[in-house]
């Protein structure tokens, strides 16, 4: 099988060219351009960061990016798709705000933002797939009807998916919140009783009400969650835990069947950006961010979704750990820093599910510029 090529950049600069030219010259390699074509409308689709998290991609960056969309011929928007849970990106009113506070208006990025879903998360296209999960997909409408579409994703650990780049940041990331919803649907998470301390923060941050205390102990009500997994995320104890069971490895086969909606709108008209940069052990959907596990690496651009996300593990994983962060095991370079964060995710399924759907390639060729 023939490797796809990944184009990598370091952050080391000089005088004659900053971080953000160099940006430009790695876009440039990459072949940006080619996936553009004149007065095509471009969705930008990033991760605004929830306010408090400050590991999300820094805007000057994002302002490059436009630029160069701009001068390929294209009209670019930045965008995003509303959330499940009770966070500051509920709605596209909250959504928005914290998008500006963030350092994402256009007067740092000099392009409009769109909240790909409408309002409340209900603006969206069914777009048919072949997948063994689902024959429909349900993708934010204006991320549909874009004429392309480049991904910027901030590569980091996930709870649930081991880590997320650009394949979560287009499966999960441009559903509407009924595709969202599909997607989680196999996740229900348990409490256990002798870690909760009854502190509330649970039901305060459950957006579904299926939360409550009873005799000082958080109670699930199965059949009010949808699996979003925002109280794993808020509890202070660990109390609240997946079920690891079944329902993980079909989580991950539901996120890459949207990916694979996401880029059936965009044949060839699809660009991928992953800033391998502060790698925080939690999703950007936080309200915080940890301490990064490993160095600041750099940033990968390619036209295949697997190889990137492929090479960006195998770099954080080429790594020694830094001290004193959440990760404790598998800390030494060639290790798997993601078992290390999540033991029971088998976060590698994503990339062979991916590939067996034929969204791209995990063998790559790492061109360094």
């Amino acid at each position: 099988m023939s490797a796809s090529t990944v184009y990598y950049m370091d952050l080391s600069a000089k005088w004659k060219e900053n971080l953000v030219q160099k940006l430009g010259r790695l876009m440039a390699r990459a072949g940006l351009a080619k996936t553009i074509h004149q007065r095509d409308l471009v969705a930008v689709k990033l991760h605004f960061g929830e306010l408090g998290n400050l590991a999300y991609i820094r805007p000057p960056f994002l302002r490059r990016i436009v630029e160069d969309v701009c001068s390929a011929g294209g009209q670019p928007f930045l965008t995003d798709a509303n959330t499940l849970y009770a966070g500051t990106r509920g709605d596209a009113v909250s959504h928005l705000r914290t998008a500006i506070v963030n350092g994402f208006s256009y007067a740092v990025v000099g392009a409009p933002l769109i909240i790909a879903d409408g309002l409340r998360g209900r603006s969206e296209t069914a777009v048919p797939i072949d997948g063994k999960r689902f024959d429909t997909v349900y993708i934010a409408e204006e991320i549909a009807a874009a004429d392309a579409l480049v991904s910027v994703a901030h590569v980091k650990g996930h709870e649930l998916a081991g880590f997320g780049g650009t394949i979560k940041n287009l499966g999960m990331g441009c559903a509407s919140r009924r595709g969202k919803l599909a997607q989680h649907s196999t996740v229900h998470p348990k409490v256990k009783r002798r870690r909760c301390v009854g502190c509330g923060e649970c039901v305060a941050h459950c957006s579904q009400h299926a939360l409550s205390l009873v005799e000082k102990k958080a109670v699930i009500d199965d059949g009010r969650c949808i699996g979003c997994g925002e109280c794993i995320l808020v509890c202070p104890n660990g109390a609240i835990q997946v079920q690891w069971n079944q329902s993980v490895s079909v989580f991950l086969e539901n996120m890459i069947e949207y990916t694979a909606g996401v880029l059936a709108t965009k044949p060839k008209k699809a660009f991928f950006i992953n800033f391998v940069t502060n790698v925080s052990p939690g999703c950007d959907c936080l309200p915080f961010n940890d301490s990064p596990i490993v160095r600041d690496i750099g940033v990968l651009a390619a036209t295949d979704p697997v190889a990137i996300d492929q090479a960006a593990v195998d770099l954080i994983n080429q790594e020694a750990a830094l001290p004193g962060t959440a990760l404790k095991t598998h800390t030494a370079p060639g290790e798997d820093k993601l078992r290390g964060l999540y033991p029971e995710v088998d976060w590698p399924h994503q990339l062979a599910y991916a590939e067996e759907m034929g969204l791209g390639k995990r063998k790559y060729k790492l061109v360094r510029i």
